[in-house]
């Protein structure tokens, strides 16, 4: 079905769902670099007038990668709830934009979320300003949990990312401790391998179990390694707690990453079995990241942001911890400024969040992207006001194993300070047992958590 609006006396024609979608899409040089994006900034208003108009159940009937074809669109339209979309379903694009922002409250938008697919919430964020963007998600309120509790009001979590450049246990340990002094670890303390062995996966989790269970830190651990190489090292005993897994938003692209969904849905299954967590039992860790799908050549003529919020409904199918969009982190090639980060970021986080996931955002950009850290403080900012669920605590905000610019624990503490955020709340009262207020300096380290007792003397 072909779609069409008239702008200054010029008619744009839009034949099929996804090229409606994609040239309503603002600025992003990864849709330009796929041949997707609109040719002109009229164009771009004419889709996003005709997308505005669009009925939302012409958007279920439409999927943009078909059925058969594609399991990701299969677990989309058979897990949709046409009970929770019935409220809306009269709706266009435009009138759910409406309601987001005028009439839905968090019990609403809780109450939503089944009946919403990944192709709505992109639809309506291709027609929000930033204000918008954060105004809802703000509403949006997802909990999660293993040994403390994410997503609650008045609180903002951090991920602390302890990575080395050979994985050297001593290294991970000495910058562990130092996020740990800053009030970083409460979403998890999460290493990205530089190698993905079982021998050296088992090696880092055995040593973060460790230290976690030696002071008794209501967090959890997390080796960022392949599915499959979480499944074995589970087989050899090894203590995980959260099985991590990039994922994307086509069957192709997950491919590329070598899983499918059953593999998934076994890696799960494996991590509940050993019943690790205290105080609930979200046990899955996904990351996900526009352009993923373009760089594998699985995107099906589809643009990027479309595409990145159908990876949402296959993180939402494994209920899980975390969910982090690495959103700067794959280069200028997909998005080329600061200013297309910060959208894209935004958007990321709104659509996970009305799709009811627990949404993080790794605040970045890679050094030969045209963004710089004042960009990043304008993100970050934007999306504390905007309730984000955890952001990334990196040593110094410069990922020594990754080469990529992120944020800093201190980052972490600004926005904390300046919107009044705490961290979670099994994690706040451990830091005040050790007599840690994320700001203590080298002299008031508690003797107990020193670097003596962590193996750094």
């Amino acid at each position: 079905m072909a779609y069409r609006h008239t702008v200054n006396g010029t008619t744009y024609v839009f034949p099929d769902m996804r090229t409606l979608l994609a040239r309503a899409t603002p600025p992003r040089s990864g849709d330009s670099l796929a041949g997707v994006a609109a040719a002109s900034a009229s164009e771009r208003v004419a889709a996003q007038l005709a997308l505005a108009d669009l009925p939302l159940t012409a958007i279920l009937n439409q999927p943009v990668i078909p059925y058969e074809q594609d399991d990701v669109t299969r677990l989309i339209l058979d897990s949709h709830d046409h009970a929770a979309f019935a409220p809306v379903a009269h709706l266009t694009v435009g009138g759910l934009r409406d309601w987001l922002l005028a009439e839905a409250d968090g019990a609403a938008l809780a109450v939503l979320r089944p009946g919403i697919t990944p192709e709505m919430a992109a639809a309506v964020s291709k027609i929000m300003r930033l204000q918008d963007l954060v105004a809802v998600a703000a509403k949006c309120r997802v909990t999660t949990a293993f040994r403390d509790t994410l997503g609650l009001p008045g609180r903002m979590a951090v991920r602390l990312q302890p990575n080395h450049p050979v994985d050297d246990p001593r290294g991970v340990a000495a910058s562990t401790l130092d996020g740990l002094l800053l009030g970083a670890g409460d979403a998890v303390i999460g290493v990205n391998p530089a190698t993905d062995s079982i021998e050296g996966t088992t090696t880092l989790l055995r040593m973060l179990d460790e230290l976690r269970a030696r002071y008794d830190i209501p967090t959890q651990t997390c080796v960022l390694a392949h599915v499959t190489t979480s499944l074995r090292c589970m087989e050899r005993g090894a203590p995980v707690d959260l099985v991590f897994q990039s994922i994307g938003g086509t069957e192709a692209v997950n491919r590329s990453f070598g899983v499918t969904l059953p593999l998934l849905a076994e890696a799960r299954q494996a991590a509940l079995a050993l019943k690790r967590g205290t105080v609930g039992d979200n046990v899955m860790y996904f990351e996900t990241g526009q352009g993923s799908a373009l760089s594998a050549d699985a995107h099906h003529g589809v643009d990027q942001q479309t595409i990145e919020a159908r990876a949402y409904a296959v993180a939402r199918a494994f209920a899980p911890l975390l969910v982090n969009t690495v959103v700067g982190f794959i280069g200028p090639e997909y998005l080329y400024d600061g200013k297309q980060i910060i959208r894209a970021g935004l958007e990321d986080h709104f659509c996970g969040k009305l799709l009811g996931l627990p949404m993080g955002v790794d605040v970045c950009y890679t050094n030969h992207a045209e963004a710089d850290q004042d960009d990043m403080d304008a993100l970050l900012t934007l999306l504390g006001v905007a309730g984000v669920t955890y952001i990334m605590g990196v040593p110094g905000a410069d990922d020594v194993m990754l080469s990529y610019q992120s944020t800093s624990f201190h980052d972490a503490l600004y926005v904390r300070g300046v919107l009044g955020l705490r961290p979670a709340p099994e994690f706040e009262a451990w830091m005040e047992r050790m007599g840690l207020h994320g700001t203590a300096p080298p002299e008031r380290i508690p003797a107990r958590l020193s670097p003596a007792l962590v193996g750094l003397d």
